[in-house]
């Protein structure tokens, strides 16, 4: 039987939710597709475990780390096909995700990223260099979860010319806008509320001021057209500015704000970026309620395609990874 062997750098929430999944689905990948899938090393920021013939859950979740395993350290020597990289993610420079995705390309290994830094910052440098050394670059997990985006748009669309795409990628800013909308509240209640109930975090500033819909949008437009953006080059707005009078004025016209990502091919160029828009109802976008995605893709030969929903939850993150996993098993 063959073999595959994985790795797992950044075990936090995610990370454990990956492993955990990893392991339930050994024995369906062995009837599956023939492949003993095995997971042979983790590490977290300071420390780490590896094991060339597969760790256990009792060993990754009940064994003490080997001190200073992580960084370069845990790279050398790690023998592994496939590199799950779901560390924190770093819009400075890409941080360690960005030590770990190199190495790993440069080895040989496929990469399978949920972190969005180093992809945000420097996709284009990562997909050379895979496509220099015969590997692949997955990134469901960084580009909105749940939600189908770059494999919708490479597996479904297979056959199109796609001429736009454009998204409602952060379930965050989305759930504050329909607060606003709906039940008339001001951005600081309605992010209040939201981090009440668990959707937005402490610091959610990368979510409202448009830098999470900007990484994914980026990621999106580089693996798909080629496009060579990086984070910073997007036009980007957030919803931080936003006042009850511009709520008012568009409710009063049937309008409904949406914090877009967008990206679209004019005359062979590539423009992407983030923007407020305000959609009326016969738009796909008007009834994405709560804290929900959703995409839309248009094409020259089908027409506009639509996906919506998708939790957003560290399990969901989780099993967008494993999608990811499970496409490259097909052709292991």
């Amino acid at each position: 039987m063959k073999t595959l062997n994985v790795a797992i750098t950044g075990l936090g929430n995610v990370g454990q939710h990956i492993a955990r999944l990893l392991w339930q689905r050994q024995a369906p990948y062995r009837k599956r597709y023939g492949v003993e899938v095995r997971l042979v090393g983790v590490c977290r920021s300071r420390s780490g475990l590896r094991c060339a013939q597969g760790l256990s859950e009792d060993e990754v979740l009940g064994t003490e780390f080997e001190a200073e395993l992580s960084g370069v350290a845990f790279l050398q020597g790690l023998q592994a096909d496939v590199l799950i990289d779901a560390g924190p993610s770093d819009f400075e420079t890409g941080g360690m995700g960005l030590v770990y995705m190199r190495h790993a390309l440069n080895t040989g290994m496929h990469v399978i990223a949920v972190s969005k830094g180093a992809l945000a910052l420097h996709g284009p440098e990562l997909l050379q260099t895979a496509t220099a050394h015969g590997v692949q670059v997955w990134a469901s997990g960084a580009t909105a979860a749940a939600l189908p985006t770059v494999d919708f748009v490479q597996r479904q669309l297979a056959g199109c010319e796609v001429l736009g795409i454009e998204g409602i990628f952060t379930g965050t800013a989305n759930f504050i806008l329909n607060q606003m909308v709906h039940v008339g509240m001001g951005f600081d209640e309605a992010l209040q509320q939201a981090q009440a109930a668990g959707i937005a975090e402490a610091d959610s500033r990368f979510d409202t001021e448009g830098w999470d819909t900007a990484a994914k949008i980026t990621i999106i437009a580089n693996t798909l057209f080629g496009a060579g953006l990086n984070l910073h080059s997007l036009p980007r707005q957030g919803i931080t500015d936003l006042q009850a009078a511009d709520m008012a004025a568009w409710q009063e016209q049937g309008l409904m704000p949406r914090l877009i990502g967008y990206v679209r091919l004019d005359n062979g160029q590539v423009n992407a970026g983030v923007a407020v828009r305000a959609v009326d109802a016969q738009h796909v976008f008007y009834r994405v309620n709560g804290k929900n995605k959703a995409m839309r893709v248009v094409t020259a030969e089908m027409g506009e395609l639509c996906v919506q929903g998708g939790a957003s939850s560290p399990q969901a993150t989780a099993a967008a990874a494993l999608k990811d996993l499970e496409n490259l098993l097909k052709g292991w």
